[in-house]
């Protein structure tokens, strides 16, 4: 069934919401800690720390801080792993994404994602997954003097997809996505399947919605209809 929603576009934060990349950190990891000599790490807390980026690993791989003088180094060769395993990636779209995707599109409502990870790994996956065409929007920090909490990077989506901001939606897995959404005056949805650590009390963001699965979120986009 097509959609019915009057929303004008559609954001997504990436890891942990659109895509699940998870796996491909799993693989990099351990392969980082192997190279070490350090055990393997369970990856169920790999997934609840994923959404803090790569120096979060290194700080729960090897339990060092950032002012460890092995600390850049181990940043770095993360950084150079994911590339190379970007080529190789395991990472998939959540189940029914992708279809979801298509009936935005053949209802001619553009989305894109709006994410922390810097575009040299954002732009290389979306286009391993043959997503780059699809997507109307990548803003990375890159793209900006402020990353998400701030909402620069939401505002700077919805003006390059000249789309009202009243009437967008950004989903996302993180207090900070729905802290950027709340503050750039859109639809704000928590994602309750992402990469949630354990201590994270997803009611406690205030956002708009929370979805517990991803098939959630065309049923609340039919909600969404404006006078």
């Amino acid at each position: 069934m097509a959609l019915q929603t009057s929303i004008e576009c559609m954001l997504f934060d990436l890891d942990g919401t659109l895509i699940d990349t998870a796996p491909d950190f799993v693989q990099i990891m351990n392969q980082l800690l192997l190279e070490n000599n350090k055990p393997e790490i369970d990856p169920q807390k790999i997934y609840q720390t994923v959404s803090d980026g790569a120096r979060a690993l290194i700080k729960l791989g090897f339990n060092i801080e950032e002012t460890s003088k092995n600390f850049a180094s181990l940043n770095q060769r993360l950084l150079d792993l994911y590339a190379i395993q970007i080529d190789k990636t395991d990472s998939i779209l959540y189940h029914g994404l992708d279809a979801l995707l298509r009936e935005l599109e053949e209802s001619q409502i553009p989305w894109g994602i709006v994410t922390n990870k810097p575009v040299l790994y954002a732009a290389s996956l979306l286009e391993k997954l043959s997503l780059n065409r699809r997507c109307s929007a990548l803003i990375c920090p890159d793209h900006v003097e402020n990353r998400k909490p701030h909402p620069e990077p939401i505002l700077l989506a919805c003006q390059q997809l000249n789309c009202n901001t009243e009437r967008t939606v950004y989903v996302g897995d993180h207090r900070r996505d729905i802290l950027a959404a709340k503050n750039a005056d859109v639809i704000a949805v928590a994602a309750a399947y992402g990469y949630l650590n354990s201590e994270s009390k997803i009611e406690e963001w205030y956002a708009d919605f929370i979805v517990q699965k991803p098939e959630q979120i065309k049923p609340l986009l039919n909600t969404l209809n404006f006078i």
